[in-house]
Formats: C-alpha cells, structure tokens, sequence
C-alpha cells in the first residue's frame, strides 16, 4: 500500500472518530477535513492513478455528504438565480 492511501485511510479514520463527537464540533472539523483531504486526494490520484482516485473522492464524499450537498445547493442557485433553500 503507499503513503497516498495510508494517509487516505488516516483521513477515513479521523473522519470518522469526529463524527462521533458533539454537534458543534462537525462543521469546522468537515472545513478542516476538506481542506487536508484535497491534497491528499491528488497526492493518491498521483501516485495511484485516476481511478483509485475516483474511489478515493467517492468515499470522500460519502462521508462528507452534507458540505457537499449544500454545496449543489448553493451551485444550483447561482445557476439559475434562486437562493438557496
């Protein structure tokens, strides 16, 4: 296994021991986690190639489902001039 998916795998780990903290902690710890996870999918997408990379981003996203859902949201809006909801 490389580096690149150890660290994913850490990521997965750490992401998933914040989930069980309180409320008020998961929305600054998904900022924090987006912004170390980005690197580290390039970092596999490199060393690993596009498709693992894609797996990785897809478990990504699974665990991080909501920042990326109001994400859409937000998209959505901005593309067709309504707020978002």
């Amino acid at each position: 296994m490389t580096v690149s998916l150890v660290l994913a795998c850490i990521w997965a780990v750490v992401a998933s021991v914040i989930a069980m903290l309180p409320n008020r902690i998961h929305w600054p710890a998904a900022y924090a986690l987006i912004v170390v996870g980005i690197p580290i999918l390039g970092f596999v997408t490199y060393q690993n190639g596009p498709i693992m990379g894609l797996l990785v981003l897809a478990g990504g996203v699974s665990i991080l489902r909501w920042p990326v859902l109001f994400l859409f949201r937000w998209l959505r809006g901005q593309v067709t001039g309504q707020p978002a909801e």
